[in-house]
């Protein structure tokens, strides 16, 4: 007996990652994209906006509710990342003007509506940061219960990307990361652990350039996309996947090594705020000893991942192969 497919609503910031991301979902037959919102975070919520819609084009894709939701973080400016998606947030990648409306609410207003008029609970895919779902918890606090789920592309037990221990998502806002992840919503957390290693190779992308179909040839230009490290000039192509990979942990989490884990987000001022604190310890410490710490939320933390096999899933549905 074939399941239904899982209705779920994405949270982007539409740079070059969550474009391969919105391509996988829409295509991937498990998916039920409701609706997606949009946040200010690797680009402009202008942009954001024009891209997904853009990608939406470039799919084919049905008519999925989009609308624009937070232009900056809750206490901080906002910060884009232009530098790794281009100024467009797109890369080299050019496309035509979308024709597709937007929806003429908020983007908080659509993913409550959404989760309300739902007849099964919603799953939310975050893969930016997280001041979206932050306000939707805080303005309407009874949509908690009819969430399935959220699975979200940010933090790191390990390395950080924003800052030296910090990724970029959460860093990006980190109160809206302490919201949600003190929710009492189940959360999946997708983060640079699993991230910085799925990584298409070179040949491939080099493959993707020939193939005379315009998803493969949008494909290819986003992971083909140059990036100058603004520490030393050094030129740097990313073939990662990035946030697509968060899609396919909830498509395919036996594909992933998780850990059922305590965690935290710093919002202290200084070099560590914004990191995602994983707890890996297998005994209390001292905080438990002297009950200096209030309890902390948990979350299954994705800490391995099946690069080949992902890899397939992920140009396997986007090529539709």
């Amino acid at each position: 007996m074939t399941s239904s497919p899982i209705p779920v609503i994405l949270d982007v910031d539409t740079g070059i990652d969550d474009a391969m991301a919105l391509m996988f979902a829409v295509r991937h037959p498990a998916l039920d994209v409701q609706a997606i919102s949009c946040v200010a975070g690797n680009a402009s919520i202008e942009r954001v906006v024009s891209n997904t819609l853009q990608i939406l084009d470039v799919l084919g894709a049905p008519e999925i509710p989009v609308a624009a939701g937070a232009i900056r973080p809750l206490v901080e400016q906002a910060r884009d990342a232009s530098w790794v998606h281009g100024e467009s947030g797109l890369g080299n990648l050019s496309l035509p003007t979308s024709a597709r409306t937007v929806e003429p609410v908020h983007a908080v207003e659509l993913m409550r509506r959404t989760i309300v008029d739902s007849a099964e609970k919603i799953t939310l895919i975050a893969l930016a940061p997280l001041t979206n779902l932050a306000l939707l918890l805080r303005m309407h606090p009874e949509v908690a219960d009819r969430i399935e789920r959220i699975v979200c592309m940010g933090g790191s037990a390990s390395i950080g990307n924003a800052t030296p221990v910090a990724e970029f998502n959460v860093w990006h806002d980190p109160e809206a990361a302490h919201v949600v992840f003190n929710s009492g919503v189940p959360l999946t957390l997708y983060g640079l652990d699993v991230f910085n290693v799925v990584e298409v190779p070179n040949e491939t992308v080099a493959e993707l350039h020939t193939v005379q179909d315009p998803v493969a040839q949008a494909l290819a230009s986003l992971l083909g996309f140059e990036v100058t490290d603004p520490a030393d000039g050094t030129k740097v192509t990313h073939t990662l996947i990035g946030d697509a990979g968060a899609v396919c942990a909830l498509v395919a989490p036996e594909l992933f090594t998780t850990e059922h884990r305590r965690l935290q987000v710093e919002l202290a001022p200084g070099l560590s705020r914004g990191q995602t604190i994983v707890d890996r310890r297998s005994f209390g410490g001292e905080e438990s000893v002297h009950g200096t710490v209030e309890p902390w939320p948990t979350a299954d933390v994705c800490l391995g991942v099946d690069v080949d096999a992902v890899l397939e899933l992920f140009l396997g549905t986007v090529l539709q192969k």
